[in-house]
């Protein structure tokens, strides 16, 4: 006797559609998009400071040059990060 013809299971269809996760998806966005913003911005900074020297003080130029590798690698692994996750997630801002 075959129990499967007797018996009618349905498809599954999970839903992956919980209501905290549109509150996380927009918290996670502001901050990966603010976090690349401010690296970009100390990026441009050190790369300017480095370039202008006369314009900036020593203690900014002493700064860019310790610090420009660390935020050059830190801007590209946080846009990584973001580039990742608005191709997989998507950004979604609240507007």
């Amino acid at each position: 006797m075959n129990l499967l013809a007797l018996t009618s299971v349905p498809d599954i269809e999970p839903n992956f559609n919980a209501p905290w996760l549109d509150g996380l998806q927009t918290i996670v966005s502001y901050v990966l998009a603010t976090g690349l913003v401010i690296m970009f911005l100390l990026l441009i900074f050190a790369i300017l400071a480095l370039a202008f020297g006369g314009i900036f003080p020593d203690r900014a130029r002493d700064w860019a040059g310790k610090n420009i590798v660390v935020v050059f690698i830190a801007t590209a692994a946080l846009g990584a990060i973001s580039g990742l996750f608005g191709w997989f997630i998507n950004f979604d801002f609240g507007f």
